[in-house]
């Protein structure tokens, strides 16, 4: 058994310095957790006026002050966390999500399928789908509106993943009942992160969610307040992939009936 969950807030635009004083306040009461995810772009928040104002707001992944703040607070607590990032490198910016463990920095998502305005600003991800071997269990990453794509769970989920991460600024109101499903058809626990609030004119939906790989609802999080959920875990019941003594999640697939799905 392990534990589990997310901190639930609400990121200041181009504020990071309030943004980590909010979470110094709020990661002590996920401290006896193995793992914790935090929303999308947690450093800097989301409705940027510009590409101009997303950019000054960004920060390199060997060159950042929060991602040294995640780290401090992971050694402290012995905790892994995922986090979204707004990220600069090399000129560009992606709306990516890290991985940090006692040890520092130990992995990286950048999103696939931007939302809206967020093609203005970010290039698209160019990691692929990556899967993350914590020991305990192995994690993948997925960003908001990455949701709504079956695929990139499918995928996730054959490569090894147990829980899937999912950092998210969601506006779309029913996001949040598509995260069991996709737990239930892959047989894997999901935890969305999500923020509350209103910046400038986008209103976020809060409501995180954690969900089991039969699609249970473990806990859920109100709409519109600072939140911390936590849940115990049993991740064997992530790798039983049997639906019926004779049938199985992955083994049972015809991928020669699926070509269209790459066409």
């Amino acid at each position: 058994m392990i534990k589990s969950g997310f901190i639930q807030f609400q990121p200041e635009l181009g504020n990071q310095d309030a943004n980590i004083k909010k979470l110094k306040n709020l990661i002590p009461a996920a401290k006896d957790a193995d793992l914790i995810v935090l929303p999308e772009l947690a450093n800097s928040g989301y409705n940027f006026i510009s590409k101009e104002h997303a950019f000054e707001n960004a920060e390199e992944t060997g060159n950042s002050r929060f991602i040294d703040f995640l780290a401090g607070e992971a050694r402290k607590y012995n905790l892994n966390i995922v986090a979204g990032i707004n990220e600069r490198k090399s000129g560009r910016l992606y709306n990516s999500a890290v991985l940090v463990t006692p040890e520092g920095i130990s992995g990286k998502y950048r999103k696939i399928h931007l939302f809206w305005n967020e093609k203005d600003i970010f290039e698209k991800g160019n990691l692929g789908l990556p899967v993350f071997d914590l020991g305990f269990c192995k994690i993948g990453i997925l960003i908001c509106f990455d949701w709504i794509f079956p695929e990139v769970w499918r995928i996730l989920a054959l490569k090894g993943a147990d829980i899937i991460c999912h950092p998210s600024n969601l506006v779309l109101p029913y996001a949040q009942q598509a995260v069991p499903v996709h737990g239930m058809i892959n047989r894997t626990f999901n935890i969305t992160a999500n923020r509350y609030g209103t910046e400038r004119d986008v209103t976020f939906s809060g409501k995180s969610i954690i969900s089991d790989p039969t699609g249970k609802t473990m806990i859920t999080a109100a709409p519109d307040r600072d939140e911390t959920g936590i849940v115990e875990m049993d991740i064997k019941k992530a790798r039983e992939k049997m639906i019926t003594p004779r049938n199985h999640v992955f083994n049972d697939r015809i991928p020669e009936e699926y070509s269209q799905l790459i066409s």
